[in-house]
C-alpha cells in the first residue's frame, strides 16, 4: 500500500478543500435551511467524479461511489447553529477568511469541514483504486442534526432502506478516534397556578414560585454530590458501583451525565397579574446506565414535583420541524448513549489507517496541539448522528473528524486546513483496513437503544 501516495494526494487538494469548505461556509445553513449548501455539495460530488448524488426525500445529500453491495459510509451534518451576538464575533461569520494555516466561519468545525474531508477522500479512492471490491462509498450530507441528532439516519435507516457495514461520523474529534458519547434527551416541566391581580398574590398560586423550588431541586441534582446524608444525589453517582453496578465503568469512561435548565415560558394575564402557569426546558446529558425513563423519574421524584403533586408534569420533547423539502419526520428528543468497544473491527480500522499514515499519537499543526495531548482513542463530549446509528439501530459507527469539539457553537469558529488533508487522507485508507472476517456480533461495550414508545 502507498501510504506516502495517499498522503501526497491529500495534501494536494488542500486548495480545492478549501474553496469549498469557503463556499460552504458563505451560505447560511441552519438547521431547516440546508438546501442551499445541499444543492453546492451535490455540485461538489458531480465534478469529482462520484457515481452517483442525489437528494433523498428528507433533504440529505447521499454521494455514491462503487458497485459492491456492502456500503462503507461516511457521515457529516452540513447545517449549522446561527451565529449568536454578532458583536461577539471579530468577523463576518458567512465571509470570514483564511490564512495559510487556518479556515474561519461559521460551521468550518461544527461541521461541514468534516463533510469536505470526506466527499475528498472517497475521490482519492477513486483516484487510487482503494475501493475494495465487494464494498460501495457512500458520503452523507445530513440535514437537521443540529436540530434532532439522528433524525437525518431514522430516516435514511427507514426509508432510503440503507444499512451500511459501518459509519465513519466526521464530527470534529481534536485529532482523536472516538467511539461513542454520552444520550441526551429534551425534557419539559410543566406546572400549572392560579392567576389573580398581583396586588393580592395571596389569592392566587402562583406557578413561577412552584417552578422556583423545583428549579432549585434541578440545579442540585446537578450540583449535588452523593453521600449517605444527601437527600438529592447528585447525577455523580451513577460512576459508583453502589449506584450504577453493571455500568459504572462505563460512566467513568464517557463522564457523569448532566442536567441544566435551558429554557423558559409562563403565561399570566398581564404583567400585574400572578402567572398562572409556567413551564421549563431541561437539556439531560445521560451516561451510561440511565436510561430515558429513569431520567423522567428522577424529576418527577423531586421532593418539589411530589409535592405540588398532579399540578405538575414531566414529559419529553417531540421533534416536527419541517425539513427544507418541505417534509416532516416526526421523532421522540431522545438521543441514546453509545460506545463500542476498542478492539471492534470499524474502530481498529481506523485505528491501523492512522497508524500506518500517521503514527499512534494525535497529530496537528502546533496551534490545535493544545487539546491533543490525549488518548488516540477516546470519545466525545457533546453527541452525534451516532445516536441512531449506533444508539437506535446498532449500526457500528466510529469518529475521527477534522476540526476541535470547543470551536462547535462558538463565536470565532476556525478549522485547520492541515486536518481536512489528514482526514482526507485518513478516510481514503479506511475501507482497505477494514477486516470484515475480524467483525462480530458483540462490538457494542454500551448501547441505551430505543424507548418503548412507537417510534421508528
Amino acid at each position: 500500500m502507498d501510504y506516502e501516495g495517499i498522503k501526497k494526494a491529500a495534501q494536494a487538494y488542500i486548495p480545492d478543500m478549501t474553496k469549498f469548505l469557503r463556499d460552504l461556509i458563505a451560505i447560511p445553513s441552519e438547521s431547516c435551511d440546508e438546501e442551499g449548501v445541499v444543492r453546492r455539495t451535490i455540485e461538489e460530488m458531480n465534478k469529482l467524479g462520484f457515481d452517483k448524488a442525489e437528494i433523498d426525500p428528507l433533504g440529505n445529500a447521499l454521494g455514491w461511489m462503487g458497485d459492491g453491495e456492502k456500503i462503507i459510509a461516511f457521515d457529516g451534518h452540513i447545517d449549522t447553529v446561527g451565529i449568536g451576538n454578532i458583536n461577539n464575533w471579530e468577523h463576518d461569520p458567512y465571509e470570514g477568511y483564511e490564512t495559510d494555516e487556518i479556515i474561519y466561519g461559521r460551521g468550518a468545525s461544527d461541521q461541514e469541514g468534516g463533510v469536505v474531508s470526506a466527499v475528498y477522500g472517497a475521490k482519492i479512492m477513486k483516484d487510487l483504486g482503494l475501493i475494495p471490491e465487494g464494498y460501495k462509498i457512500l458520503v452523507v450530507a445530513s440535514v437537521q442534526e443540529e436540530d434532532c441528532d439522528g433524525m437525518c439516519w431514522q430516516y435514511i435507516y427507514n426509508e432510503d432502506k440503507i444499512v451500511p457495514e459501518f459509519v465513519v461520523s466526521t464530527e470534529p474529534t481534536d485529532g482523536g478516534i472516538y467511539r461513542g458519547h454520552r444520550g441526551r434527551m429534551e425534557i419539559r416541566v410543566d406546572v400549572k397556578g392560579v392567576s389573580c391581580h398581583g396586588s393580592a398574590p395571596e389569592r392566587g398560586d402562583n406557578a413561577i414560585y412552584k417552578m422556583a423550588d423545583i428549579l432549585q431541586e434541578v440545579r442540585a441534582l446537578n450540583e449535588n454530590d452523593a453521600e449517605e446524608g444527601t437527600e438529592i444525589k447528585g447525577l455523580v453517582k451513577m460512576l459508583d458501583a453502589k449506584y450504577n453496578p453493571d455500568h459504572w465503568e462505563d460512566a467513568r469512561f464517557l463522564g457523569r451525565g448532566t442536567i441544566a435548565a435551558s429554557q423558559i415560558f409562563y403565561t399570566s394575564p398581564s404583567r400585574c397579574a400572578v402567572a398562572d402557569s409556567c413551564a421549563v426546558s431541561l437539556d439531560r446529558r445521560m451516561t451510561a446506565g440511565e436510561t430515558w425513563d429513569s431520567c423522567l423519574e428522577e424529576i418527577r421524584n423531586l421532593p418539589a414535583c411530589k409535592k405540588y403533586g398532579d399540578d405538575v408534569k414531566v414529559s419529553m420533547y417531540m421533534y416536527d420541524r419541517p425539513a427544507w423539502t418541505g417534509l416532516v419526520y416526526e421523532t421522540e428528543c431522545y438521543f441514546p448513549t453509545w460506545i463500542n468497544k476498542e478492539s471492534a473491527a470499524h474502530v481498529q480500522a481506523l485505528y491501523d489507517a492512522h497508524k500506518a499514515l500517521f503514527g499512534e499519537e494525535r497529530i496537528g499543526v502546533p496551534s490545535s496541539m493544545d487539546k491533543r495531548h490525549r488518548p488516540l482513542i477516546d470519545k466525545w463530549t457533546f453527541s452525534t448522528n451516532g445516536v441512531s446509528i449506533q444508539g437506535r439501530y446498532g449500526i457500528p459507527c466510529v469518529g475521527f473528524g477534522p476540526g476541535a469539539e470547543s470551536q462547535a457553537h462558538a463565536p470565532n469558529e476556525i478549522i485547520w486546513k492541515q486536518d481536512l488533508a489528514t482526514c482526507a487522507a485518513l478516510y481514503a485508507l479506511v475501507p482497505s483496513m477494514y477486516k470484515a472476517e475480524n467483525k462480530t456480533d458483540d462490538i457494542c461495550q454500551f448501547r441505551a437503544g430505543k424507548t418503548n414508545n412507537d417510534i421508528r
